[in-house]
C-alpha cells in the first residue's frame, strides 16, 4: 500500500495553499506541464479528457515545471493566461514547482518514491538522445507531461512516460478502471 497524497501542501495557480485532501475521493491524473516544449499540444487532449471524464469523478492537476530546458519560464499569472488563451484549459493549474533534482516539490517526492519507473517509455528517450541531451533515469521525471494516477483513497497506481497522451489506450484503461472502483 503506497502512502497517500492528501497529506501535501500544495499552491494554486491563483496563490491559494490547499492539501490534495481537497481532492478526496476522486481519481487524480497529477501531470508535470510546460508552455513551451514540443509536448505541449497535449493540453489539448488532456483538457478534452478532462471534459469527458470530470463528471465521472476524474480530476486533472497540472503543475507547471521550469526544470526541463527553461520550458516554463512564465510567472504563474503568464502561465494562467497562455493555458486560457491558447487551450482553454478547465482543469487546475498549480504554481510552478520543481519535479526533479534534490529541490523537488514534495509531492514529486512522493510520486517518484511510490512508482520508481514509467510505464510506456517510448520513441520520446530516444529523440532527446538524438537531440544531444542526457534524459533522467528512473526514479526521476524524464520530462515535461510525465502522468501520474491516483486512485480514490489517495495512493499513487501508476505512472506514464511523457508520450503517452490522454487518448493513449493504456491511460485511460487504467482511468476507467480507478473510476469503477
Amino acid at each position: 500500500m503506497s502512502q497517500s497524497v492528501y497529506n501535501i501542501a500544495v499552491k494554486t495557480i491563483d496563490a491559494q495553499h490547499i492539501n490534495l485532501e481537497h481532492y478526496q475521493g476522486k481519481v487524480l491524473l497529477i501531470v508535470n506541464v510546460a508552455s513551451k516544449c514540443g509536448l505541449t499540444p497535449q493540453y489539448q487532449g488532456l483538457e478534452q479528457l478532462y471534459q469527458e471524464k470530470n463528471t465521472q469523478g476524474l480530476e486533472i492537476l497540472a503543475f507547471p515545471s521550469n526544470d526541463f530546458l527553461q520550458q516554463e519560464p512564465g510567472s504563474d499569472a503568464e502561465i494562467a493566461e497562455f493555458c486560457n488563451l491558447e487551450y482553454n484549459v478547465h482543469f487546475p493549474l498549480f504554481s510552478k514547482i520543481t519535479v526533479v533534482g534534490p529541490d523537488k516539490h514534495p509531492l514529486y517526492q512522493t510520486l517518484i518514491s511510490a512508482i520508481p519507473q514509467r510505464e510506456g517509455e517510448g520513441p520520446w528517450w530516444d529523440d532527446l538522445v538524438e537531440y544531444g541531451l542526457s534524459p533522467n533515469n528512473p526514479p526521476e521525471v524524464l520530462w515535461n507531461f510525465e502522468k501520474f494516477l491516483i486512485n480514490k483513497k489517495g495512493e499513487v497506481v501508476a505512472r506514464f512516460a511523457p508520450d503517452i497522451t490522454a487518448d493513449d489506450p493504456r491511460l485511460l484503461a487504467k482511468i476507467d478502471e480507478l473510476l469503477a472502483e
